[in-house]
């Protein structure tokens, strides 16, 4: 059996990146860069107030409080979005609104709640040092700035600093498609009744929220019986449409497993038991340049299969270059019984607690309960030659949540 170490890597290292196109702003939510994006000029682009107030000189308000107010003549108002068409002399105060031009000459502003204001003057009860509730020009980003790296996902944050720096389009990697495909003659759909002996399709569901999550577009291509025919025609039909294809089922070594003759039938095909659990039956490989995961049937072996090969594969397909979910270590608040020859994958609880992260399992670990996938925010990864962990043991964490 191959270890998970050496399936990912041969997994990614067949894996090609998809083509880049020029998209509009808000249809890069959610897609990765694919050029770095350069400042075009200084954010904020001028200096200006951080407070509702009066823009002054510091200097003229020295000393200044509540008992001894300063007084100050006042200009006129400025608000957000227009420039000041006067300047501050010694002895005045300019009244100024959040976000509008520092006016020259000033060199503070002080907050309307500090003051009293009296006709056409302003009485300031407080005293500001130079440059108090001032944002200078370019103190979030200077012109020529590489303020984003290509292969970076572009979420709320950056597109709102796309937007402000006046990138109406974006070179972007394309999303990838991910045709998926449940398989077995047990399973039926949503809405339908339960006869005896079947169950409702629930891992096509799941896939779509991982692909999803992940930033690819899912696409269901339904549930395919127990039939090579059927499967076959299936796949044949949709290449075009997708960029990669994900299975659940039918790669054991049980007589109704056909995925993994249909699938070597039409394509380059390896297939691997891979030394893990849950999940050691895999399959991977191409079908006329299309990559597909054959994923077992259980549904938590769908989900830490996915995790630990398909995300990464596809997110290296849409360019991006932080391929893998951020790893901790924890100390276990519970003890951990498991067998040794298998890197195990068990779900957890986890917490941040007195400077550290704890972790306990969600309960049964059985590669049918659903329930702790539900239930559990990471994956605690035991290593093959790690037997029973006791409380107080260190464990490395995938923080999936």
């Amino acid at each position: 059996m191959l270890s998970v170490e050496e399936a990912r890597e041969a997994i990614l290292a067949s894996i090609a990146v998809l083509p880049e196109a020029e998209v509009g702003l808000l249809d890069a939510l959610g897609m990765t860069l694919a050029e770095d994006v350069v400042a075009r000029h200084d954010i904020p682009p001028f200096d200006n107030s951080a407070m509702d107030g009066y823009a002054l000189r510091a200097a003229d308000i020295a000393g200044a409080s509540p008992q001894r107010p300063v007084e100050l003549a006042v200009l006129g108002d400025l608000p957000a979005g227009y420039a000041p068409e006067v300047a501050v002399e010694r002895g005045q105060a300019l009244r100024i609104m959040t976000g509008a031009p520092l006016p020259r000459g000033a060199d503070a502003v002080v907050p309307v709640e500090a003051t009293r204001s009296e006709g056409g003057l302003v009485h300031v009860m407080e005293e500001v040092a130079r440059g108090t509730h001032v944002r200078r020009a370019g103190e979030d980003v200077r012109a020529g700035d590489t303020v984003m790296e290509a292969g970076r996902a572009v979420a709320a944050a950056e597109l709102g600093m796309l937007a402000s720096l006046g990138y109406a389009k974006v070179r972007c990697f394309r999303s990838a498609v991910a045709g998926i495909i449940s398989t077995g003659d047990e399973l039926v759909g949503v809405e339908e009744e339960l006869p005896p002996g079947k169950i409702r399709d629930s891992n096509s569901y799941t896939l779509y929220g991982m692909v999803q999550e992940a930033g690819g577009v899912p696409l269901r291509l339904g549930t395919v019986r127990d039939d090579a025919t059927l499967l076959e025609r299936t796949i044949l039909e949709n290449l075009d449409r997708v960029d990669l294809f994900v299975t659940s089922g039918g790669v054991s070594v049980g007589d109704y497993d056909m995925v993994k003759d249909v699938l070597g039938k039409l394509g380059e095909m390896n297939f691997w038991k891979v030394a893990m659990r849950p999940g050691k039956p895999q399959a991977f490989g191409h079908i006329r340049g299309k990559p597909l995961f054959g994923l077992p049937g259980n549904p938590v072996s769908v989900m830490v299969s996915f995790e630990q090969f398909v995300r990464p594969a596809l997110l290296k397909m849409m360019g991006r270059r932080d391929l893998f979910r951020p790893t901790v270590t924890a100390v276990l608040d519970a003890p951990l019984g498991r067998r040794e020859g298998r890197t195990e994958f068990i779900r957890v609880i986890a917490e941040w607690r007195e400077g550290r992260y704890h972790a306990r399992p969600t309960g049964p670990q059985g590669s049918g309960i659903l329930s702790s996938m539900v239930a559990c925010s990471a994956l605690a990864v035991l290593p093959e030659e790690v037997g029973r962990l006791e409380p107080g043991s260190e464990v490395t964490l995938q923080l999936l949540r």
